[in-house]
């Protein structure tokens, strides 16, 4: 029970991250790189073509969208990831300190069973 309400935890504080980035923190980086959106950065490899239409309006060749690594998008993501990572990293260092500050329990003291058992050893001993 326990993991199935860390991965809806997960998958809602990653929302909220995405939420982040695309709203608050890339629109400040696009500032301060002249105004660019990250997100429709990309390497265009091959160019796409209009699709062409008759005199009809009737459709001869289809559009091709063109190729392109969308490197944009990678970097949003992976500004996201990084941010995801740090949140979880500290948690787990937080958690890991609180069970280091917990003193050990002391150990318990013989029980009576034990107590009669050292004393019959004891008293063969003599």
């Amino acid at each position: 029970m326990d993991m199935a309400i860390a991965f809806v935890m997960g998958g809602a504080f990653g929302k909220i991250v995405t939420a982040f980035v695309d709203g608050m923190v890339m629109p400040l980086v696009g500032l301060l790189t002249a105004g660019k959106d990250f997100t429709k950065l990309v390497w265009e490899l091959k160019p796409g073509a209009k699709e062409i239409m008759d005199e009809t309006g009737k459709v001869t060749t289809a559009a091709v969208e063109p190729v392109a690594i969308k490197y944009g998008a990678f970097i949003t993501v992976a500004i996201d990831f990084i941010i995801v990572a740090f949140v979880m990293f500290m948690i787990v260092k937080g958690i890991n300190k609180m069970k280091k500050s917990q003193p050990e329990p002391a150990p318990a003291g013989p029980t009576n069973e034990e107590k009669l058992l050292m004393e019959i050893r004891d008293a063969l001993k003599k």
